[in-house]
């Protein structure tokens, strides 16, 4: 049986080119960049060699750059070094929407438990939140606004740079989450006007278990991790010299292909959308607006309703897709196995046993017209017999 994946906004496979750059920091120039011996001192070079690369993909100062090991730590690190360092102390607020990833709706929750004030925005019915929403939510103590960039369940866009305007004029800091924008859409974070930008390797064919966190200068951060004086105080730890080459490698590689790409997934997006009229018997909800709000190429998010009062069981769709050889997802990722409906999705306004029955098909590189069709003929059989 060959298989169809198709669950790439959950992981990327590692590009071997990249891995070829990242070998010799793996086997060879294993030394710790924090040693001043010679091997430490060529590995303290890499590494800031793979900064000035990251920084050049994004429009910033190698200076900004902060590695992280990945999305989840660089949210956790952007959310509580703000607020903790922030000079209102205890009473620095947070403005974040119910749609955003568990990396920052969990820190969110933890604050308001103590005593931070938190505003949770509710997104349109697409998904997003408006510049309007955000500025009826600044208040004198909020410090903070996060926002992600592109929905990693459904794959709609915020108007980041518009709601950077609200922020600048209110003298708050904007944290974005774009790890699901990166190697997809332009990412100069001057002209997204955000002061602090997530990323996650493995979400562009780098490596897992590194990210990034750009931090403008002159923000204020306090570390998460402490231990070390590492990543300029910001991120103590022995620093992860093959996968910040790795990531660097693959960033630059996802920038040069970007539009390119994005084209050719968005052909193949529509070709997903445009097939379901035939491919599911019985009622569906596309959760993924093509035509009526910016959306990112890769994602396809598929709910079905119940029938006659009886719901879907939508782990059972996706493992029997699964044994059929189309490998895709609920959602996120880091919340599959919870057996609880998506929080994105109950967001945009879908009960809870369509949210529960919901599927999201993500593309990738290597992702084929076949693919697509063979993933439509098998939702339609496995769709037919559930039901």
């Amino acid at each position: 049986m060959e298989r169809v994946y198709l669950d790439h906004a959950a992981t990327t496979p590692l590009d071997p080119e990249v891995f070829e750059v990242m070998k010799p920091y793996l086997l060879e120039e294993y030394g710790n960049a924090s040693s001043v011996h010679q091997m430490g001192r060529r590995a303290r070079v890499a590494m800031e060699e793979a900064r000035e690369r990251v920084a050049g993909c994004l429009g910033a100062e190698p200076s900004e750059i902060v590695f992280t090991s990945g999305g989840t730590e660089a949210d956790n690190l952007a959310l509580k070094g703000v607020l903790g360092a922030a000079s209102t102390g205890s009473e620095a607020g947070l403005v974040t929407s119910t749609a955003e990833h568990k990396a920052v709706l969990e820190p969110a929750r933890r604050m308001s438990e103590q005593g931070r004030p938190v505003a949770l925005l509710s997104p349109d019915t697409h998904g997003a939140v408006t510049p309007e929403q955000v500025e009826a939510a600044i208040e004198e103590e909020t410090a903070l606004v996060s926002l992600m960039h592109t929905n990693n369940e459904i794959g709609v866009q915020n108007d980041i740079p518009a709601v950077a305007r609200v922020c600048d004029e209110h003298d708050v800091l904007l944290h974005c989450d774009a790890v699901q924008a990166a190697g997809l859409q332009p990412l100069d974070v001057e002209d997204l006007g955000v002061d602090l930008l997530s990323l996650s390797g493995h979400k562009f064919y780098g490596p897992k278990g590194i990210g990034v966190l750009y931090v403008r200068n002159g923000v204020d951060l306090g570390p998460l991790v402490e231990g070390g004086s590492q990543e300029r105080d910001r991120r103590g730890g022995t620093q992860n010299v093959a996968g910040a080459i790795g990531l660097a490698e693959a960033l630059e590689r996802a920038v040069a292909e970007a539009e390119e790409r994005a084209e050719r997934l968005s052909r193949l997006q529509r070709r997903l959308v445009e097939g379901l009229d035939d491919a599911v018997p019985g009622p569906y909800v596309c959760n993924t607006p093509l035509d009526e709000a910016p959306v990112a190429p890769h994602v396809v998010n598929v709910a079905f309703p119940p029938v006659e009062e009886e719901p879907l069981d939508g782990e059972m769709l996706i493992l029997n897709l699964d044994m059929q050889g189309v490998l895709v997802s609920a959602g996120s990722a880091c919340t599959s196995g919870a057996l609880e409906p998506s929080h994105v999705l109950t967001a945009i306004g879908l009960d809870r046993s369509t949210a529960a029955a919901a599927v999201r098909f993500s593309l990738g590189a290597k992702t084929t017209e076949p693919d697509i069709d063979e993933a439509l003929d098998t939702l339609h059989s496995t769709l037919q017999r559930m039901r």
